[in-house]
């Protein structure tokens, strides 16, 4: 015999309640932290934009740049390639500003220890740094635009080359007041394209960067004069050394 009796249905167990009610408001503090939090990472991504941009563009122009247009009613610049600066200038820079260029990530731990044992008498900022600095941030002391700068620095470091952080300080540099860029210099002083420079021209533009309001390259005083043989022995002795390789054009 043939059940006929239909099967009891189970009963499906009811859905899970969803809440309805809203979350409850963040806290002012909450907000302001997230609201900081977005502007941190929009300006972070804005610079690194910029670092990108500026690995194969020339910066048009920076904050001192445009400071230094209003306060004189123009600046003199010229932008130009590697290829159009003579390789003496390169290394007569470093031998000037960064001799361990070559060896270093972005910061020179031993210029930095040296400067502390001395009291902070002296400066130790990398070209690195100083491009990070030029190109990117403003000028004078604040802890705001160091810690900046700590940041950027290894960054600029990672995506550009030796060549083009030194291409870009060399185009960006003050060689005098509202004289910007090695083009603009050599012209002014000397009369000379920057590929054309000698290596004691190149020594003395290199010379007056400590303080180029100060110091001029075409009527050097005593101490320019100094520091031009100086930077003249140090850049042959970075060319012999092998401290120039890494942004010396090879053939």
């Amino acid at each position: 015999m043939v059940d006929t009796k239909k099967p009891r249905s189970r009963k499906k167990a009811p859905p899970p309640e969803v809440a309805t009610e809203d979350a409850p408001p963040l806290s002012r503090p909450r907000r302001i932290l997230r609201w900081a939090g977005r502007g941190l990472a929009g300006v972070g991504a804005f610079y690194l934009l910029l670092i990108l941009l500026f690995s194969f563009l020339p910066p048009p122009i920076n904050l001192y740049q445009i400071s230094e247009s209003w306060r004189l009613g123009g600046i003199s610049k010229d932008w130009v390639s590697w290829d159009e600066i003579a390789p003496v200038m390169g290394r007569s820079a470093v031998a000037a500003e960064d001799a361990n260029f070559c060896l270093h990530w972005g910061f020179d731990l031993a210029a930095i220890r040296k400067a502390v044992d001395e009291g902070g008498a002296r400066g130790a900022s990398t070209i690195s740094q100083q491009v990070v600095k030029n190109v990117f941030l403003w000028q004078g002391r604040s802890y705001v635009r160091k810690a900046m700068e700590a940041m950027m620095t290894p960054i600029v470091e990672l995506v550009w080359s030796k060549q083009r952080i030194l291409e870009v300080y060399l185009n960006v540099a003050e060689f005098g007041d509202g004289v910007f860029g090695v083009q603009a210099a050599a012209q002014k002083n000397f009369g000379v394209d920057a590929k054309d420079l000698t290596a004691l021209q190149a020594a003395r533009l290199a010379a007056v960067l400590p303080n180029p309001k100060e110091y001029s390259a075409d009527n050097p005083g005593s101490f320019v004069r100094k520091r031009t043989r100086s930077i003249m022995s140090g850049a042959e002795t970075i060319a012999a050394d092998g401290r120039a390789n890494c942004f010396e054009t090879r053939d």
